[in-house]
């Protein structure tokens, strides 16, 4: 039998809602989640590792996470492109997964450019399909990510949520237009 991956779960209150951080014993953080969500997280937590290959112990502020998340809601909202994330998923999520950090802090883009962008243009509901699956919300910024006509569309964590971070990343957010180019 395979070693169990030693998790650690910290919960970080926020301005929009308790955050749920679980980090690896490196200070990678592998889900990013909302209290209000932890079922779904836990779901993607098994799907992506296995159900009872990991475990989940209680933690506070591993690896200074929350002064860099605090920083983030402060109004240093590009403090999250300091921390370091592990995902497991398929060659193809990973991809857009990685593609998400490339998209500037303050801006938007449509499904369709994300597929574009990562090279497979006519799969833009499979992009979708990935985005929904990214087990790292925010920090792996899926929230940036809105339907071709400017649309706020799906985010794991709510529209509410998501409209509240692109609204705090434009207000914050030095010199940028509405969508990345």
């Amino acid at each position: 039998m395979s070693e169990v991956l030693k998790l650690f779960l910290d919960r970080v209150d926020t301005p929009i809602g308790e955050m749920l951080l679980v980090t690896d014993a490196a200070g990678r953080v592998r889900a990013l989640d909302w209290n209000d969500y932890e079922s779904r997280m836990t779901t993607l937590l098994d799907r992506h590792y296995g159900k009872g290959r990991y475990s989940l112990d209680p933690a506070q502020n591993t690896h200074a996470l929350r002064e860099i998340m605090r920083r983030y809601f402060a109004g240093e909202v590009n403090a999250i492109d300091e921390i370091a994330t592990e995902a497991t998923g398929t060659a193809f999520q990973r991809s857009v997964w990685n593609e998400l950090r490339n998209i500037p802090v303050g801006t938007s883009i449509s499904y369709g450019t994300l597929a574009k962008r990562i090279e497979r243009p006519k799969a833009v509901r499979a992009v979708g399909l990935a985005n929904g699956s990214n087990p790292i919300g925010l920090i792996v910024p899926c929230h940036r990510v809105i339907g071709a006509n400017g649309s706020l569309t799906g985010y794991g964590g709510g529209l509410e949520r998501k409209k509240w971070l692109l609204d705090h990343e434009r207000m914050h957010a030095k010199g940028v237009s509405l969508f990345a180019a």
